[in-house]
């Protein structure tokens, strides 16, 4: 029962963030909710029992991409964020 329930809260966070980084103005806080939204489905895959796939999406969903969207956001030149 309390597994189900961290696993609930877990998932809600994973759509509280995926649409904050959908409606979000400012395009760092977006990237930083499209990387928080990788961190909390890596933790609900640890608490699934799936731990490769949890290392996984840690590295590459909220790490590496993070990382990389911002780093290409430094790099861009257009109209400054709202």
């Amino acid at each position: 029962m309390m597994m189900t329930l961290i696993t609930l809260v877990l998932c809600i966070g994973i759509l509280i963030s995926a649409l904050l980084a959908t409606y979000v103005k400012r395009r760092v806080a977006a990237v930083v909710s499209a990387g928080l939204t990788g961190l909390f489905a890596s933790v609900t895959y640890v608490i699934l029992s799936a731990p490769d796939v949890a290392m996984t999406e840690a590295a590459i969903g909220s790490g590496i991409t993070t990382v990389i969207f911002l780093f290409a956001l430094s790099k861009t030149k257009g109209e400054a964020d709202e």
